[in-house]
């Protein structure tokens, strides 16, 4: 549903901005990568032991790598023009709106899906994910949905493209993160460890739950729900905008 996309709405509403707003979000969802790794924690440490003499271990692996590079080449040479002009209330809740819509859609269609484990997933598989994922530069447009929904339109089942997309959120998440601290460590300070502690741990819990349940979720229902969600919510985000109600700000 984006976690990036509520992060800069409720900056927006709270009026909680600028450059340690930004670091704040980068520490919140490190913590929430964190819960992820740890849910996958066995499979991913079979796989990362085993690689050398297993070839489906191997082949996850590179799969994951494969998928990474597009979101990571083109955040390279768009992002701060991505932030710099997308990153505000009414562009999140239009994206909101158009992935509702996107959603309802593909969720329309009956599809049999071609690869029902994520073992037999192909290298080109993994590429097209990894193009599905690279929407999610744009705010709003939930990583996690696009990577779910695209591989499910390019053939992969619901639980596979599910088990994918958390494994690949895993290297995206942390790379993505361990850059921007980089970028903002001049902003590091001791005074501000109760927030980073308290905001981290509150995410770690909350993903972890969500990560478990959707997962068993999705094994059994479809999407038609986030997508009403969605389109719901970003209506009432423009709504308020175009009314003044909220004084929606840049975030």
């Amino acid at each position: 549903m984006s976690s990036t996309g509520h992060l800069i709405l409720a900056g927006a509403l709270l009026k909680f901005d600028g450059d340690k707003a930004k670091l704040f979000e980068i520490v919140i969802q490190s913590a929430a990568i964190l819960a992820v790794a740890w849910e996958y924690r066995q499979r991913l440490g079979h796989a990362l032991i085993s690689a050398t003499h297993e070839a489906a271990s191997r082949r996850l692996l590179i799969n994951v790598a494969i998928a990474f590079v597009p979101l990571a080449a083109l955040g390279l040479v768009f992002n701060k023009w991505l932030k710099a002009h997308l990153f505000n209330a009414p562009v999140v809740a239009t994206t909101f709106i158009l992935g509702g819509l996107i959603i309802l859609w593909v969720e329309r269609g009956d599809r049999q899906a071609r690869v029902t484990r994520t073992d037999d997933m192909s290298f080109v598989d993994a590429l097209k994910v990894g193009i599905a994922q690279a929407f999610a530069l744009i705010p709003g447009t939930s990583r996690s949905g696009a990577t779910i929904i695209g591989g499910m339109l390019f053939g992969l089942s619901r639980t596979v493209a599910t088990e994918f997309t958390f494994f690949l959120a895993i290297p995206t998440l942390v790379i993505a993160s361990v850059y921007e601290l980089y970028k903002e460590r001049a902003l590091l300070s001791a005074d501000d460890a109760g927030m980073w502690t308290v905001g981290m741990i509150a995410s770690f819990i909350s993903a972890f739950v969500v990560v478990r349940w959707l997962i068993r979720y999705v094994s059994t229902h479809k999407f038609t729900a986030f997508a009403w969600y969605r389109i719901a919510f970003g209506l009432i985000i423009l709504l308020t905008w175009q009314m003044g109600w909220v004084q929606w700000v840049d975030a």
